[in-house]
């Protein structure tokens, strides 16, 4: 799998809360990140969202 990488900039809040979750499911933060939006993607998916593309 190839992968890109990018800046990004976060609230406050919202990075303390990836470093949390990141902790507590014990992955990096970007893997957190990578997770979080994976769930979005098959969320609207499964809703058929993403079928109009």
């Amino acid at each position: 799998m190839k992968t890109t990488q990018f800046k990004l900039n976060l609230p406050a809040d919202v990075k303390a809360w990836l470093e949390e979750e990141a902790v507590r499911n014990l992955r990096s933060q970007g893997a957190q990140v990578v997770s979080c939006l994976r769930v979005a993607m098959s969320r609207q998916e499964s809703l058929g969202e993403g079928a109009e593309k």
